[in-house]
């Protein structure tokens, strides 16, 4: 199906402009670009062939299209993961692998683009159509711009009883700082459910304070800590890390604080900010987002929270909301192509935002969504 080959590239694009915007030491981030140029073309081809006479063939190499994408992430990410926790003669040995199994992707992601312009070009007779490779997708394809926002109004679809969970875990009686780390794999909702516990009313009347860090890959304590205190911004510019460090802990001190760090990839940045949290028996709490199911085990003070992929009936009621509003579809012939089209997302919430901002601007016909559905 085309639109689990699309969330599966959308997410593949999400992961290789992470790396590109904030790379790993040892990462070349000319061979991600290549990689992301081919992820592009495929999102272009598949975004711009409503109209085509597509075979059986073609769809066949459309369902290629996410175990390839998921092969890829997953090389990426483990590399990732392996650079922070090995030694540089170790890393030296990983990086060699990595390359192996980056180009082993990068040949089927090949394959499947040349089978594609073939068949295309066979199949579409006098209907002259650009070569899938030759031409340059808007140069904005697959780039974070087209992600959306984790803000506040984020779509909480499917996530309800976990929200109510999360805050109930956080306003325990406990007097103790806490530790509340949330897992899951990129795109499935971490951050959106993060956002939408740190701006509930009960949680705003409960803590003091709140404060948002979003750390990624590559951070910089110090600009962390810059952007969240109060002072004239050249005087804070002119201060040391230990004085803007002594300046949150002082800020902190005393009162009931809510802290969310969000996308930590390494124990470090854990360890580079913990060290200016104060632990005053105030029943303060930290919650913290990330992938790494074994750096959220090591923080030791809650088990880890799971979040895992949403339900048929959740993602269906999410496509909706994106597509049509809080009203859900006002139109029964299209229920039933829909909750399919939701079920070819997988679970996860990043691929049914994105696909339901398509399909909200369609024709909202049974034979237009039949067509769309096929691309």
């Amino acid at each position: 199906m085309a639109v689990a080959a699309y969330a599966s590239l959308l997410s593949l694009a999400h992961v290789l402009d992470q790396q590109i915007q904030h790379p790993v030491h040892r990462l070349d981030t000319k061979q991600l670009r290549s990689l992301q140029e081919k992820v592009n073309h495929l999102q272009h081809f598949l975004a711009l062939h409503p109209q085509s006479r597509i075979s059986q063939e073609v769809e066949d190499l459309a369902r290629q299209i996410p175990v390839v994408a998921n092969e890829a992430e997953h090389v990426i990410d483990s590399h990732v993961v392996s650079e922070y926790r090995s030694s540089d003669h170790d890393a030296a040995a990983a990086i060699s692998y990595f390359y192996q199994d980056l180009d082993k992707v990068v040949q089927k992601i090949d394959s499947i683009i040349k089978e594609l312009n073939a068949v295309v070009k066979e199949e579409l007779d006098d209907v002259k159509e650009p070569k899938l490779v030759a031409d340059s997708p808007p140069t904005n394809a697959g780039s974070s711009s087209v992600l959306p926002s984790s803000g506040q109004n984020s779509t909480m679809v499917g996530f309800d009883e976990r929200l109510v969970q999360i805050i109930d875990e956080l306003t325990q009686d406990d007097s103790d700082l806490k530790i509340l780390p949330i897992v899951g794999m990129g795109g499935i909702g971490k951050t959106t459910l993060a956002r939408n516990i740190f701006d509930h009313a009960y949680i705003v009347d409960h803590f003091d304070i709140r404060i948002w860090f979003t750390i990624s890959q590559e951070y910089s304590v110090k600009e962390i800590l810059l952007s969240h205190l109060t002072d004239e911004k050249k005087e804070r510019s002119e201060k040391t890390l230990a004085e803007l460090g002594k300046q949150l802990h002082q800020k902190l001190f005393n009162r009931r604080y809510l802290i969310v760090m969000d996308d930590v990839w390494s124990n470090k940045a854990w360890d580079d900010l913990k060290q200016f949290f104060p632990d005053n028996g105030n029943r303060s709490r930290v919650m913290v987002t990330t992938r790494l199911s074994n750096f959220a085990v090591s923080l030791g003070s809650k088990d880890p929270y799971l979040m895992d992929f949403l339900d048929e009936e959740s993602c269906w009621n999410l496509l909706c909301v994106k597509v049509f509003g809080r009203e859900g579809c006002p139109y029964p012939e299209l229920e039933q192509i829909g909750e399919d089209i939701a079920k070819g997302c997988r679970g996860l919430p990043l691929a049914l935002v994105v696909i339901g901002g398509l399909f909200a601007k369609s024709n909202m016909t049974r034979e237009y969504w039949s067509l769309l559905r096929k691309i």
